[in-house]
């Protein structure tokens, strides 16, 4: 079992090179924001609470975040890896992550971070937004997200690089190539 987070900004690529890795592993993807999007329109009661927040553009506590994934976790007991994608954000997920996989007899064994500029952030999301119509994209949204990602989200990154597991990949270019590089990764 092999278990992954794909770390970058938004429109950094994390769910395409999921989708490739998903086919390639059979991994059992666990995108928070797809989680997030799947509780507000199903409306349950973590689905309500996480509403009001994702509109704000704020990120959504911790409390909430775990609770959805480790539900997710439970669901899939025969899984043979999971890929997180966009969690964790911070270092308290990031050691909430770890407690819960040893908890559970496994571990996350490589982070994969998908290094991609600010710039290429803004051009990717402005073409996501015109087809995709997400909320998330809205240009005051995402402003908001941005400016979490680089001021905080990336602090994550020297916690998992500390613990030996960080893998940084370069995230503009073509597609394939980029996901040539995280299988050789994962292929060691």
């Amino acid at each position: 079992m092999i278990n992954l987070v794909l770390f970058g900004p938004p429109g950094a690529g994390k769910g395409t090179q999921s989708e490739k890795l998903i086919q390639k592993y059979g991994f059992v993807h666990i995108s928070t924001g797809d989680l997030f999007r799947w509780h507000t329109k199903n409306d349950t009661a973590l689905g309500k609470r996480v509403k009001e927040i994702m509109n704000s553009g704020a990120l959504v506590p911790d409390e909430i975040t775990i609770a959805m994934l480790k539900e997710e976790l439970d669901k899939n007991p025969q899984a043979k890896g999971f890929l997180f994608d966009g969690f964790p954000r911070t270092v308290p997920q990031a050691e909430a992550l770890d407690t819960f996989m040893k908890d559970n007899g496994s571990a996350i064994h490589h982070i994969v971070a998908l290094e991609v500029t600010e710039e290429e952030v803004r051009t990717r999301i402005a073409k996501r937004r015109s087809t995709d119509n997400r909320v998330d994209d809205e240009e005051e949204k995402l402003n908001k997200r941005i400016t979490e990602y680089f001021s905080k989200t990336i602090h994550v990154l020297p916690y998992y690089k500390n613990h030996g597991r960080l893998h940084t990949v370069h995230g503009i270019g073509d597609i394939d190539e980029i996901n040539k590089n995280i299988c050789a990764i994962l292929d060691r």
